[in-house]
């Protein structure tokens, strides 16, 4: 007979972390996502992502592949692995996704600077006042002339030129 080896089960060793096959396909499919974008960006776009030289020199092969070959797909899987093999993958996706919403995070200031807009015709003088406080750039004759000119055309029913302009001297100098 043989002898059987006791294993004691009472002692803690690595606590093993099992992850589903689910949520192992779901990552590769966001870094494979992660990947593409990153391939569709130009070459100035990803000098401010933080690649390492594998990476770099797989984005250039990618920009040199048509994007609806069966290659280009093969290859956004090779990218996609490495991503997964660099170290750095929180820099990277935190890069990509500052560099994918500054489109929105314009739209952000344009409605802000349509808001302080709006509340300069409708308020007047003090919130002119509040705001050359608050950004002391700002011309205050300028800003009362264009409030004004804007409150007779929106009165007279006239095109709205002096709106436009209020809009533009604020853009100028409120850039956050």
């Amino acid at each position: 007979m043989a002898k059987k080896n006791k294993v004691d089960f009472d002692t803690p060793e690595e606590e093993i972390i099992y992850v589903s096959r689910a949520e192992l396909k779901r990552d590769a499919k966001e870094l494979h996502e992660l990947g593409a974008d990153i391939a569709a960006m130009s070459k100035k776009q990803r000098k401010t992502i933080p690649l390492n030289e594998e990476l770099i020199e797989a984005m250039e092969l990618a920009d040199r592949l048509k994007e609806k070959t069966e290659a280009y797909r093969r290859h956004l899987n090779y990218i996609a692995k490495c991503l997964r093999l660099a170290a750095n993958i929180e820099e990277i996706t935190k890069a990509v996704n500052i560099l994918k919403n500054k489109h929105a995070q314009g739209n952000v200031l344009f409605h802000k600077l349509e808001h302080i807009r709006d509340e300069l015709i409708e308020v007047g003088d003090n919130k002119i006042n509040e705001l050359v406080s608050e950004y002391p750039e700002l011309d205050r004759q300028r800003l009362r002339q264009l409030t004004r000119q804007a409150k007779k055309e929106k009165a007279a029913n006239k095109p709205a030129k002096a709106y436009r302009e209020i809009f533009q001297c604020l853009k100028e100098v409120i850039t956050q």
